[in-house]
């Protein structure tokens, strides 16, 4: 009788294991974050933040689910930009075939750069299948003149000349150097994002990604009115 609670035993002790190196892990992020905050001269904040995850929702990725937060933001002056650093989370919820809801957690990480002027929305991604999907359905994207650009990368955009003098020669050839780029550009911010939580190691080389970007938007877009 007692060989029969043996399977019971063992989901409570893998779930303890994994709640303990689910711990771990979040707590040496934590630590990672703090330690490259103090190092690149950056206020950090481990808590979880519904204020930024509201002021940001107008970009597309960050519109998804609900319960959306940041926690793990870097923010402050890098490289004289005012820059924000974060992880982000929301969720989505599922019904089984029983009428049972289950709650699916999504996190990922994002960076951000105000600009001084704004912008109407545009948005460069990696070219899958899901925009192909959309094409399908009327959702058409921008074409450019680089064919190997406009395979790679879905640009839409409701103003084409913007998004032409943003994605100008000098910014095609560097997003073909960075396939893995996602970028959305509106109002007064751009916004690198991507599908996963990014390693700590990876954070401060997407900075100066994201700022070597903002280097390739003409000037005269910044000296408008």
């Amino acid at each position: 009788m007692q060989t029969d609670f043996i399977p019971f035993i063992i989901i409570i002790i893998l779930i303890i294991v994994f709640g303990i190196i689910g711990y771990t892990a979040n707590r040496r992020r934590r630590e990672a974050f703090k330690a490259l905050a103090t190092r690149l001269g950056l206020s950090f904040n481990e808590s979880k933040n519904y204020v930024f995850a509201t002021k940001y929702a107008f970009l597309n990725k960050l519109a998804q689910g609900s319960n959306r937060y940041m926690f793990n933001t870097l923010c402050g002056k890098y490289k004289n930009q005012q820059v924000l650093a974060s992880d982000y989370h929301y969720e989505t919820h599922s019904t089984d075939s029983k009428g049972r809801r289950k709650t699916h957690h999504h996190y990922f990480s994002l960076l951000t750069l105000d600009l001084p002027v704004t912008f109407p929305e545009i948005t460069i991604t990696r070219e899958g299948i899901f925009s192909k999907i959309a094409q399908a359905f009327g959702y058409d994207d921008i074409d450019f003149e680089s064919a190997e650009f406009s395979r790679c990368f879905c640009v839409r955009s409701p103003d084409k000349k913007s998004a032409y003098d943003i994605c100008n020669a000098r910014m095609i050839d560097y997003l073909l150097q960075n396939k893995d780029l996602s970028l959305e550009i509106e109002y007064n911010v751009m916004a690198l994002l991507f599908d996963s939580q990014l390693d700590i190691e990876k954070i401060e080389s997407n900075l100066d990604r994201m700022l070597e970007i903002r280097s390739r938007m003409p000037n005269y877009l910044f000296e408008r009115g």
